[in-house]
C-alpha cells in the first residue's frame, strides 16, 4: 500500500513529500511490515539514538495496531531508519506506557543503510512484531490499524498515512481511523 499526505493538514503543504511504500503481511505468530522509503534529504533525520526515544523526530516509519486481545487499546511501534524504535501501548495519546526493554528486544527491525542519490535518500525497514507482544498466542484476523511515516523535527517535517485520518492537523493517535490491514 502506498502512504499518502493529507493534504488539508496545512504542514503538508507545499512540499516534495517522501514515497513510501508498505506491505503488510502476517501469519498466525508474527506480523510483518516491510516499508521502501524514498526522501528528500530535506524530509530526512536521524539523530536519535536509543529504544523508546523520540523516534518520532526522525525519519520514522510507525505501525499503530489495535490490540487483539483488549480492541479499547492500541500499540504504535514507530521505527527510525536507524532501527531505534519507540513501543507502546495505551487507550490514547496521553495514557501511553512504553514497553520494556526485554519485549522491545523481541521485536525483529531489519533494514538497509540509507544511501543517497541525487537529492533524495533511499532506506527500508522491515519490522517483525510477534504476538506474544499482544499477550496472545497467536493472530487472528481482522487487524485493525493504521501506518505512517514522519520526521516532525526534519528540515521539512511530513505526515503520511496509509488510510486518511480526518483531523485538522496531524494526529496519528487517532485509533476511530484504523482500518483492517488484513
Amino acid at each position: 500500500m502506498l502512504l499518502k499526505p493529507n493534504m488539508q493538514w496545512q504542514a503538508n503543504q507545499g512540499i516534495i513529500h517522501p514515497m513510501v511504500s508498505a506491505d503488510f503481511s502476517h501469519s498466525e505468530r508474527t506480523i510483518t511490515v516491510k516499508f521502501t522509503v524514498n526522501e528528500p534529504l530535506d524530509c530526512y533525520r536521524a539523530d536519535v539514538q536509543e529504544n523508546n526515544g523520540h523516534s518520532w523526530e526522525d525519519s520514522c516509519v510507525e505501525i499503530f495496531l489495535q490490540n487483539p486481545a483488549n480492541p479499547a487499546e492500541y500499540f504504535n511501534f514507530e521505527t527510525t531508519s536507524r532501527g531505534f524504535i519507540l513501543a507502546a501501548r495505551g487507550t490514547g495519546r496521553n495514557d501511553r506506557q512504553t514497553l520494556p526493554f526485554d519485549a522491545i528486544a523481541k521485536i525483529r527491525r531489519t533494514g538497509t543503510a540509507p544511501s543517497i542519490q541525487d537529492n533524495h535518500i533511499f532506506w527500508s525497514m522491515t519490522i517483525e512484531i510477534p504476538a506474544e507482544i499482544f499477550g496472545i498466542e497467536k493472530f487472528e484476523e481482522p487487524l485493525r490499524g493504521n501506518l505512517y511515516k514522519c520526521a516532525d523535527k526534519a528540515n521539512t517535517p511530513h505526515y503520511l498515512s496509509a488510510f486518511r485520518i480526518e483531523t485538522k492537523k496531524p494526529d496519528f493517535h487517532r485509533p476511530e481511523f484504523f482500518k483492517d490491514l488484513g
